[in-house]
């Protein structure tokens, strides 16, 4: 029986932290006072790389704008953030479901149970990505930057014709060249060498949260800071929006109540009624028309 290969890898992720020898032997207040002075330097190394992530969104909102959707790819940890973030945007901005999607190398199965093996499978990444279609927007995560699953999927998103970003933990990643754009945070190395859930999967948590939030904000899924693309189909959610109806209105309760009602639960619509004195169908047509952005629909209406 041949030995399975063995591969030395030198990036950044897998490197010996020179400040952690000794873990071992602290006290567990010390243990976790260390964690959290590397978990510190994470949004620094995000902030330097904030002109690409700004790139990046750029290309989600012309994507998702011209017709298109988000893919995101990933394996183990990445994959597992990216699923999050995806699964999170329809709930929270009334996105449809089918807009932002997440693959994860070895599917539903290896989201609870890591199957390491799959990372390795270029072919995998290029079968996943075979929905990819010119104008979608192709997001590989890879803490280490050379994941073959999120290379096969790169490969088919050029081959269709498709944007892609890369998110990594190496600013120097050679899948970096397969990317229109890179977004490769400095993180350096691990608490506990290798272990890329840690400081690299705080980075891409982050990366996540900023690139997915900038992009519903700049489609029109919020008004100001708040949350106004969800549609009240329970009396939780209805509360909610009727507290955000009277943040952004400065109106009582029970105006912005009924006017969610009038617009059958779409806190857009009731919000542009209130804002400008438009009843239901006026405010539904405008909003239609300006694809869903409260502040286009409020300059069409003459506020």
């Amino acid at each position: 029986m041949r030995p399975a290969p063995v591969e030395i890898v030198r990036v950044p992720t897998e490197r010996r932290n020179s400040g952690t020898h000794d873990i071992d032997l602290l006290p567990t207040l010390d243990m976790l006072r260390l964690i959290n002075s590397e978990d510190a330097t994470v949004p620094r190394a995000v902030a330097a790389a904030l002109p690409e992530i700004a790139k990046a969104v750029d290309l989600g909102v012309a994507a998702l704008r011209g017709g298109g959707r988000v893919h995101y790819f990933g394996a183990g940890s990445s994959g597992r953030l990216a699923t999050m973030d995806a699964a999170e945007l329809p709930p929270t901005y009334g996105i449809a479901d089918d807009r932002v999607i997440a693959h994860h190398a070895g599917g539903g199965v290896a989201l609870v149970h890591a199957r390491e093996s799959i990372e390795d499978d270029f072919d995998s990444g290029r079968a996943d990505a075979a929905t990819v279609a010119a104008g979608d927007l192709v997001v590989g995560l890879t803490a280490s930057g050379r994941t073959p699953y999120v290379a096969g999927a790169l490969n088919r998103a050029r081959e269709a014709g498709a944007h892609s970003v890369l998110i990594t933990a190496d600013p120097h990643s050679a899948l970096a060249a397969e990317a229109d754009v890179h977004i490769g945070v400095a993180t350096g190395a691990e608490v506990i060498a290798g272990s890329t859930r840690m400081k690299a999967g705080t980075a891409q948590k982050l990366v996540l949260n900023a690139f997915s939030t900038a992009v519903m904000v700049r489609l029109g899924y919020t008004y100001s800071n708040l949350m106004v693309g969800v549609v009240a189909t329970n009396a939780k959610l209805r509360g909610r929006m009727v507290t955000i109806l009277t943040e952004a209105t400065g109106l009582p309760e029970d105006a912005c109540a009924e006017a969610l009602t009038s617009a059958d639960g779409d806190t857009r619509v009731a919000l542009v009624c209130l804002l400008t004195g438009a009843d239901t169908p006026t405010a539904a047509d405008t909003l239609r028309a300006v694809k869903g952005s409260v502040r286009a629909a409020l300059r069409e209406l003459g506020r």
